[in-house]
């Protein structure tokens, strides 16, 4: 990362709620082909999450703390807050004197911008401003919600007409589609369930190209950071939702990747 800072844009998108088992079952079975198109070695990688609810989880990505690879660490982090002790700072690792990544990349000058999804985000209560106030601009409307359809579409089509033409920019997108109400993305369906939570992704992935074609049409490269923030429960061993200790919560998608300007 470190080495990127300046010369690169950055968007960085959290697929909120998604499970990393569907998530590497519909990329098998070829039913996201726009993300096997992006994703290092046409796959996911397997990580496990700080925390396992949106508002936690958010704020150690913030902080640093984004999804750990499985295997025994430590692990070299993209970028980390400067602290003494930390044994994931490596050579490539960007260390800011900030308390967050966001305050960080302003001081290096990057324009930030969010696109909230989930309620978290909302900006319609004070703790649905504490996240978004970090950032130069957010923007959030219903249709960017749980309950929207479109969801996704409509924070492209924000993100369309805010995009800045020039400077370096920080771009980060939270995506409420996978999150509980789904079912509406599989037509007849009554309840949520895996199979809904799956369409959901299809929808995403749909969508996929037109937002990367937005951050790259700048003529400045972007890396990518994609990942979950946390999975969710269908009935596990009596579970349902997530902010509790269960595999399927606590194991996320991830990937990052770097688009050349106009690649898309």
């Amino acid at each position: 990362m470190k080495s990127l800072l300046g010369t690169h844009d950055l968007l960085f998108v959290t697929l909120d709620t998604l499970r990393y088992d569907v998530a590497a079952d519909l990329l098998a079975a070829g039913r996201t082909p726009n993300l096997a198109k992006v994703l290092p070695g046409g796959a996911w990688e397997r990580r496990h999450t700080p925390a396992s609810f949106t508002y936690a989880a958010h704020h150690a990505f913030f902080g640093g703390f984004l999804p750990t690879p499985v295997t025994p660490g430590p692990h070299e982090r993209p970028f980390a807050a400067r602290f003494a002790g930390s044994t994931s700072v490596g050579a490539d690792t960007w260390v800011f004197d900030a308390p967050d990544v966001v305050t960080g990349l302003r001081d290096e000058g990057y324009h930030t911008v969010c696109l909230g999804g989930v309620g978290f985000f909302a900006m319609t209560s004070p703790q649905g401003c504490v996240l978004p106030d970090l950032f130069d601009e957010a923007h959030w409307m219903p249709e960017f919600g749980v309950t929207s359809p479109g969801c996704f579409e409509a924070q492209i089509a924000t993100l369309a007409m805010v995009l800045p033409p020039v400077g370096a920019l920080f771009t980060f997108v939270n995506v409420a589609a996978m999150h509980q109400p789904n079912r509406h993305y599989l037509p007849g369906a009554a309840e949520d369930s895996m199979a809904s939570h799956g369409a959901a992704l299809e929808y995403v992935d749909r969508h996929l190209p037109e937002l990367l074609r937005l951050v790259t049409s700048r003529g400045r490269p972007c890396h990518v950071i994609l990942c979950s923030d946390h999975g969710t429960a269908y009935g596990e061993e009596g579970h349902t939702g997530h902010r509790l200790a269960h595999e399927v919560v606590w194991t996320v998608p991830y990937a990052e990747f770097t688009l050349e300007a106009g690649a898309w």
